[in-house]
């Protein structure tokens, strides 16, 4: 069975429909910042993979095009929520 991903704004959708950017948590560097480097390049390649709950950004390429922020289970792909990442934020 494929994983279904509910979209906030479109309903249920295939998550073939989506684009997975990564773990929703790390913010990207000021890179106007002297000695930054080091840190743009852990936030660029070394990322988590846990086995477990996480929360990530996802981007419905092929739907509203919007981005979300999905509560899943990376072991099982069981959803737990899915937001809008502007509504996520509040």
């Amino acid at each position: 069975d494929a994983m279904r991903i509910p979209c906030p704004f479109c309903g249920e959708r295939d998550s073939s429909e989506f684009v997975c950017r990564g773990e929703a948590g790390p913010a990207r560097p000021d890179t106007s910042v002297p000695g930054t480097q080091d840190a743009l390049y852990d936030y660029l390649y070394l990322r988590n993979n846990p086995a477990g709950p996480t929360r990530e950004h996802w981007y419905h390429a092929y739907g509203c095009r919007r981005w979300m922020v999905v509560d899943r289970d990376t072991r099982t792909h069981e959803i737990f929520a899915a937001h809008l990442v502007q509504e996520a934020k509040s």
